[in-house]
């Protein structure tokens, strides 16, 4: 759905002003409501009309001759969220490991598709499924992880004011959800962080 922009910087000054903050008469809030509209649609909230198949099988090459390969694990990549029960940021990173299987990805490709499973309105646990469903779908992995770790401002900034939390959740799938590929992903999870 496209943005419309003109609505929202109403929106949001009309917000500003509810809130007893009037863009019109504090000088310092005079561009707020066009530059909160430009974060969320430009930036923050990019990811939600990306096509997750289709920039999968853009970053993909065919696999033929590793299709038993070894866990390919990608850590550290950076992760920026909108959670949407607050409208606030979560921050922080992920760690995605795949079994290759019809297709090889480009580390970047990965890199990406997760940032497009981020930056959207939505809750932290649906980033992970939605990585590893877009990498089991569309790349044809074996199997398929992904961690995060996200420091939430509604949590930091308000309400129980947690300054050192961290969230973590995961998903997996494929050959890397049994009791098998749990033994591959440990070891793939601790090579990747040694080498950090």
């Amino acid at each position: 759905m496209p943005v419309d922009r003109t609505a929202a910087v109403r929106a949001i000054s009309d917000f500003l002003s509810a809130l007893g903050f009037d863009p019109t008469t504090h000088a310092e809030l005079a561009d707020t409501p066009e530059r909160v509209t430009e974060a969320f649609s430009d930036d923050l909230l990019r990811g939600q009309g990306v096509d997750l198949g289709k920039l999968v099988r853009s970053g993909a090459s065919a696999a033929p001759l590793v299709a038993r390969a070894g866990p390919v694990s990608i850590s550290e990549i950076a992760v920026a969220t909108v959670c949407p029960h607050h409208l606030l940021p979560a921050l922080g990173v992920a760690h995605v490991v795949y079994l290759p299987g019809e297709s090889l990805l480009g580390i970047g490709t990965i890199a990406a598709l997760v940032d497009a499973c981020a930056r959207r309105l939505t809750l932290q646990e649906a980033i992970g499924e939605r990585v590893v469903g877009a990498l089991m779908e569309h790349a044809g992995a074996r199997g398929a992880y992904c961690e995060l770790a996200l420091e939430h401002a509604c949590l930091r900034a308000r309400g129980e004011r947690q300054a050192a939390a961290v969230v973590r959740s995961s998903a997996r799938a494929g050959e890397l959800a049994g009791p098998n590929g749990l033994r591959e992903l440990v070891l793939a999870l601790g090579r990747s962080q040694a080498a950090l």
